[in-house]
């Protein structure tokens, strides 16, 4: 019996699944990239998209703001019938009389207001609802950096959750075959009855695993499926973002502090509150507008008359007390502003929170990888040694079990430290404010909000969407 034929195969299953997998690219051209899955995540996803569509909504707030500036025009038309019965009491000279008429009063007439001054609350709606439109752009961002982090993530676990099925099912045809030969030799006489039972507790076991890796992956793969949009076949191996990564802590905390959207969002926040305050204090200044008005009208007093009348008011309003409600409202804005200002500094805090934590997980994935990498030549020579210490009977068949298990731990070890390598430097880009499809060089045309906005800030009329809805 060769006792080196399982050690070889065992050798060449793995390291060549390692090798296919996680460690080269080679033969992978026709397969799905980590690039192209993003870039289909960019397009597809239904959560970035919808974010999308609320920028588009915040869009409209500019032009319903700037409608504070322009005329209200208003149409009236009125139609109407009455009858008069009067009677005339009897005199010396004459006999009760009785008088009957019928009327159909009508009209129509035109009303326009346009106001002149209010207080600046139109400016500083129109102000508030830019500053609005720009958080939400950087909400968006942030989105997009979520949906990429996630897609990139799902990506890498498909990967890792493949590799790892494979080195199970292998381990489970190399334990198979070594029952085998653990069966042949208590045949002969060489090892007991324990040995055998060793062995088949070790491939349950190993079959075990194996239900449980393929129940992983499984899962994963609906997980790609639900960000990507489509099914993952072939996966290429995924690479690092080193090129985007900066040389030390300090500057990728600079970095995201100054560009990352989360926190851009949230200053827009603090400004649309502030301009809420403004709002507020326009109520109590005086209201300045003009009024005017064309009114045409028939059968008013007498049949067929006609009359056409027109009028141009200037209206002043000066508030002088209303309750209270718009100094309540003034102090609520002002306190509304204090908390932006805090939710601002809470999310600057989480910010360099994550770019720290990002930062040592990707330096614990390097340093992980480098002692698999050790872990697995240790284990080879280890299993190898054992092996054949195993054939003169110096070790028992559960030593090769156990030298068998702790490489395929180890080769394992190195494919989730390769997978956490990958997903640590894409998490410290997205902390940073930088993982979107531009930096990224991702192929896909490149969504603009500023598009819409163009479109829609100024029309007057019109109840199309510009895409035609």
């Amino acid at each position: 019996m060769n006792q080196k034929s399982p050690k070889k195969t065992y050798r060449l299953l793995f390291g060549a699944m390692t090798s296919l997998v996680v460690l080269t690219a080679a033969g992978a051209v026709s397969a799905e990239t980590l690039e192209s899955a993003l870039a289909r995540a960019y397009g597809n996803n239904p959560q970035l998209n919808a974010q999308r569509a609320g920028v588009r909504v915040a869009d409209e707030d500019v032009a319903q703001a700037k409608s504070g500036y322009r005329p209200r025009i208003n149409a009236t038309a009125d139609v109407g019938r009455n009858w008069t019965e009067a009677e005339s009491p009897a005199s010396r000279f004459s006999r009760n009389t009785t008088s009957r008429s019928a009327l159909t009063p009508r009209g129509f007439g035109v009303e326009i207001n346009q106001p002149i001054f209010d207080g600046f609350q139109t400016s500083n709606r129109v102000r508030a609802a830019e500053s609005n439109v720009l958080g939400s752009r950087e909400t968006l961002n942030n989105t997009e950096q979520t949906v990429l982090l996630d897609a990139a993530t799902a990506y890498m676990d498909v990967l890792q959750d493949t590799a790892v099925l494979d080195l199970q099912r292998n381990n489970v045809e190399v334990i198979d075959e070594q029952l085998r030969q653990t069966r042949d030799r208590f045949n002969v006489g060489e090892v007991t009855r324990t040995d055998v039972a060793q062995a088949e507790a070790r491939l349950a076991a190993a079959q075990s695993d194996a239900s449980q890796a393929e129940a992983t992956l499984r899962a994963s793969i609906a997980q790609y499926r639900q960000i990507v949009g489509v099914e993952p076949s072939q996966l290429a191996p995924g690479r690092p973002l080193d090129r985007l990564t900066p040389r030390s802590l300090d500057a990728a905390v600079k970095i995201a502090l100054s560009e990352h959207p989360a926190i851009k969002a949230r200053q827009h926040a603090v400004d649309v509150a502030e301009l809420q305050v403004k709002i507020q204090q326009g109520a109590l200044a005086p209201q300045l507008g003009v009024a005017g008005s064309v009114d045409q009208r028939y059968d008013r007093q007498t049949e067929g008359d006609a009359s056409l009348s027109a009028s141009v008011v200037a209206r002043l309003t000066v508030p002088i007390y209303e309750g209270g409600q718009a100094y309540a409202a003034t102090r609520q804005a002002k306190e509304t502003v204090a908390q932006r200002r805090l939710e601002a500094d809470a999310t600057r805090d989480q910010v360099r929170a994550a770019v720290m934590s990002s930062w040592g997980s990707l330096e614990a994935a390097r340093a992980q990888i480098q002692a698999a990498q050790a872990q697995i030549d240790a284990a080879e020579t280890a299993l190898s040694g054992v092996r054949e210490e195993a054939r003169v009977g110096q070790r028992t068949t559960l030593d090769v079990l156990n030298a068998q298990q702790e490489l395929l731990d180890a080769r394992v070890n190195l494919i989730r430290a390769q997978r956490a390598r990958v997903v640590a430097s894409y998490n410290l880009v997205s902390a940073m404010g930088r993982l979107n499809s531009r930096a990224l060089g991702l192929k896909v045309n490149h969504y603009s909000p500023k598009i819409h906005y163009d479109q829609v800030k100024d029309l007057w009329i019109g109840t199309s969407t510009p895409d035609g809805r």
